[in-house]
């Protein structure tokens, strides 16, 4: 009788400490310098994920977050449990510095990880397998990353571009409708993707595989300019100064323009290829990038591969132009949404970059214009893709979030410089260190930002 009471109360215990944690972190909104209950659960369970990557200089692994968040409150409910709400307060109110502690001392075992793992693996090879694909059920298993072997089909579903949001649908035969690349039913996807990758093809033979003589003023201007920024793409990783890999890029980039005239090309563009092309290409290419050479790909496999790259950086824009028009007014009302965010959270920062005379748009520009990728080492760049692709439409709101938190990460440094230092010191971040480990940091942060935010949009206004 007392087993079953006691199993009886245990929910509501777990209950009781869970809503008096959520009503504790309302009650010191203002104080948080920490993702608090997020950032607990959600980065626990990094360990040692060694054996999930082709190699040290190209990690091509996903992340060892908890995938279900209501088990792992659980789990936090009973290591809470035997304190008070004061320690809780106290964990809250740790400053951004702590965060790395905090993560070292909850780490689990990495057995426990390595299990989480499978059970992941388990996950996306059921959704996988369906002939009809659930697209919200995908966008939540790799919000925590994608394995990266199977990361190609996944970024491919994901990129989808519906008349309408789709967070909320059921994927059914209506959903044809939905302009994507990849689509979610099974039966049409090999005859839709054979289709696009001809479409291709015919692109570039009738815009780029032709003379000059056949081209306007405007568009050798544009071609040449992307043949001078090709070779400056990611010149930190040696694949990409390949000769052909360039041209591979040249294609892709050229044909998008020639297609997307409102915008054309601009400068940033190039480098949101490389993470599409990187992934598309490790399903031909084994080993580490550093190894890799794309003349062990035969002329199809190149043309594929630049197909689901253009396809998908098509995808990914798609009424998102605005931040590549004429002055970007796109990018410029992120930058001011980004501003007024770092205000709120950290009004000690905002103040100082103020008072040193330092605007938004002097570094946060090249971060939206180029969505981190020159900011981290290259090989966290397709994990922190996993995040951005399965926020979907949500994504440009959740960028504001994702950089106030990369930002906020060096909060004391950026208290002790002048604007001189201020400027040298954001446009060279001391990240060539960084590991995944700090990645998923600054995502919880992110998380458990906009989960505050969202409902009090007024927070934000100016």
């Amino acid at each position: 009788m007392n087993n079953a009471n006691s199993r009886e109360e245990e929910p509501r215990r777990k209950d009781s400490i869970d809503s008096r944690f959520d009503q504790t972190l309302k009650n010191v909104q203002g104080l948080l310098k920490v993702p608090g209950k997020i950032l607990l659960t959600r980065s626990s369970d990094l360990a040692d994920d060694s054996e999930f990557q082709d190699s040290p200089s190209h990690h091509r692994s996903f992340s060892k977050n908890d995938d279900d968040m209501d088990k792992s409150m659980e789990v936090e409910a009973e290591n809470t449990s035997s304190t008070n709400d004061n320690e809780t307060v106290n964990k809250l109110r740790s400053s951004t510095s702590n965060v790395k502690n905090s993560s070292k001392e909850l780490q689990k075992p990495t057995m426990r990880a390595r299990a989480t793992d499978s059970a992941r693996l388990m996950k996306f090879t059921k959704e996988l397998s369906g002939k009809m694909i659930i697209l919200e059920r995908l966008r939540e298993l790799a919000w925590s990353g994608v394995p990266h072997y199977m990361r190609p089909d996944v970024w491919r579903l994901l990129l989808v571009s519906p008349l309408g949001k789709t967070r909320h649908i059921m994927v059914t035969e209506d959903f044809c409708n939905v302009r994507g690349y990849a689509p979610p039913n099974s039966d049409r996807r090999e005859g839709v993707l054979r289709r696009k990758r001809l479409e291709y093809l015919d692109c570039v033979a009738q815009f780029y595989d032709i003379p000059d003589t056949e081209r306007t003023d405007d568009e050798i201007n544009m071609l040449r300019q992307i043949s001078v920024d090709c070779p400056r793409t990611v010149p930190d990783v040696s694949f990409f100064q390949q000769a052909q890999v360039q041209k591979s890029l040249e294609r892709i980039l050229y044909a998008w323009a020639i297609r997307h005239p409102a915008s054309g090309y601009v400068q940033g563009i190039n480098n949101l290829v490389t993470p599409f092309l990187v992934v598309f290409l490790s399903e031909y290419l084994e080993g580490s990038i550093d190894s890799w050479s794309i003349n062990d790909l035969s002329t199809e496999q190149i043309s594929n591969v630049e197909a689901d790259c253009y396809w998908c950086l098509s995808q990914l824009l798609d009424g998102r132009q605005d931040r590549y028009m004429f002055a970007q007014p796109g990018i410029q009302r992120l930058v001011f949404k980004l501003k007024e965010l770092v205000r709120c959270i950290e009004e000690t920062i905002s103040r100082h970059m103020k008072e040193q005379g330092l605007e938004f748009l002097q570094f946060a520009f090249r971060w939206f214009n180029c969505l981190l990728i020159r900011e981290i080492p290259f090989n966290l760049v397709t994990r922190l893709w996993d995040t951005y692709l399965a926020k979907g439409d949500a994504l440009p709101d959740f960028l504001v979030y994702i950089f106030a938190s990369f930002l906020l990460t060096w909060s004391e440094t950026l208290l002790k410089l002048d604007f001189q230092e201020l400027v040298m010191f954001l446009q060279h971040l001391p990240t060539s260190n960084w590991t995944q480990q700090e990645l998923e940091m600054v995502l919880s942060r992110a998380y458990m930002w906009h989960s505050m935010f969202e409902s009090s949009p007024n927070h934000l206004a100016s």
